[in-house]
């Protein structure tokens, strides 16, 4: 049971509370003395295994630009002698908004890929498997469970986004049965108590 899995993972880590190393790299690349996007960027490269191309695209930009970003993190890492220790309670909780714009973009970049691209698929299941982690760390904040919600959403509808063809399906024309309805149903109550 992948439950009983990821439970015993969170009890063999430290006493942070992190429950994934996944998720503790991203809280302790979200540094606050380097620039947002530089945090963003160096996590999705070093912790989520994004090339330099597929995280350039995320951001809307040339991939030597990109590739700079990155060099430049790394670099004020190096320089710096920066305490990249695992974040405490209050940390988490400053970087909180900035890991959730990492797995937003990790999720994206595999709801994009297409029928043919299974391995970039892949990156918005781990998405949703990170956003299931920050929902149990952060239980009461709405935005956790909105982006939860968003992810479970578009999802739930993949099986149905594309035709043999390999061609998308825009959603008037999808077969619905195809839809996973206990993922949607899941989205949909966790927008419920966001609104809440």
């Amino acid at each position: 049971n992948l439950e009983d899995q990821e439970a015993d993972i969170a009890e063999r880590l430290d006493d942070s509370h992190y429950r994934d190393d996944v998720l503790r790299l991203m809280f302790i690349c979200c540094h606050p003395d380097l620039p947002g996007t530089q945090q963003i960027a160096m996590a999705l490269r070093i912790v989520s295994g994004l090339t330099v191309k597929q995280i350039a695209r995320a951001f809307l930009v040339s991939e030597a630009a990109m590739e700079q970003r990155i060099t430049r993190a790394k670099a004020k890492v190096a320089e710096s002698g920066l305490a990249f220790e695992t974040p405490g309670p209050v940390e988490r909780n400053e970087r909180f908004a900035a890991v959730l714009a990492m797995i937003y973009l990790v999720f994206n970049e595999g709801y994009s890929a297409g029928p043919n691209d299974e391995a970039r698929g892949q990156l918005a299941e781990e998405a949703i498997r990170l956003g299931r982690l920050m929902l149990r760390m952060f239980q009461q904040e709405p935005e956790a469970m909105g982006l939860l919600a968003l992810m479970l959403l578009q999802h739930s509808r993949a099986p149905a986004r594309f035709d043999a063809a390999g061609e998308i399906v825009l959603l008037d024309d999808q077969d619905r049965s195809l839809w996973r309805t206990p993922m949607m149903a899941e989205g949909l109550a966790l927008i419920d108590k966001a609104m809440r």
